[in-house]
């Protein structure tokens, strides 16, 4: 307990999956939280467990493919809380299953608009008060999908390339400044995006990708998540941490 007492985060797509588990870890281990959703019911659920467990958070209704929202977001956390010690960019859209030929323009735009165009202004608006206060830690959700690519999702595998690569920037950049940033790339965790992805097929169908032979769960990412927010990581920068159990190795 207490591994982030004192620290503020802000959480995006934190109404579901692998967002809310995070959120409510982070709180659970002494964080303020601000969840971020574009659906104000699902993030406004994710406060009340928060609440509920005895920990303190705030919603804003945001749509991170909005340059202002995305401005609004970071600005409603340094007024509300004072700081913003971690910023975990972890909003993100699957986009059609389809190959490249078949990928339109509009697809294409909202996918990279959303991961990774997003990251990117997220990543503008919270280093200025992170430089300003002493440092603090960015984390982004990429993809094993960014590291050894994944058919029939161009779009998808190019945006979580770009946000490992702007990750190992920024790193390279901030650390001079205190500001450590690391990405997680998770394999397949049990979500709604993976409801989506795997249709009819049955989630055991995605064993076989997994020498650990199982599908991963939020939680999993969370405490990845926890671990990098954490002083415990406080030498670790410029990472992509793979939460897969085992697949890139194979």
């Amino acid at each position: 307990m207490d591994r982030l007492k004192g620290k503020v985060a802000l959480i995006t797509g934190g109404g579901s999956g692998m967002g809310r588990a995070t959120c409510v870890l982070f709180a659970r281990e002494g964080a303020r939280v601000t969840v971020v959703d574009r659906v104000a019911g699902a993030g406004q659920e994710t406060v009340r467990q928060i609440r509920d467990d005895g920990g303190e958070a705030s919603f804003v209704e945001a749509d991170v493919s909005d340059a202002a929202d995305v401005e609004h977001m970071v600005a409603a956390t340094v007024e509300g809380y004072g700081r913003i010690d971690v910023l975990f960019n972890n909003a993100g859209i699957e986009g059609p299953s389809v190959k490249l030929l078949e990928y339109g323009e509009d697809d294409w735009g909202r996918v990279i608009a959303v991961n990774l165009t997003a990251v990117y202004r997220a990543m503008r608006a919270a280093i200025p008060p992170m430089i300003e206060q002493g440092g603090g830690v960015i984390l982004s959700t990429a993809s094993v999908a960014g590291l050894v690519g994944l058919a029939r999702s161009s779009a998808y595998s190019a945006a979580k390339a770009g946000v490992i690569g702007l990750t190992r920037t920024v790193a390279l950049e901030y650390g001079p400044q205190n500001i450590r940033a690391n990405c997680i790339c998770p394999g397949f965790i049990s979500t709604p995006m993976l409801d989506r992805v795997r249709g009819d097929r049955p989630e055991s169908a995605l064993h076989r990708h997994a020498p650990l032979r199982r599908v991963g769960q939020a939680e999993d990412v969370a405490y990845a998540a926890l671990y990098l927010a954490s002083d415990e990581a406080s030498y670790v920068t410029g990472v992509p941490f793979m939460v897969d159990g085992g697949y890139v190795a194979g």
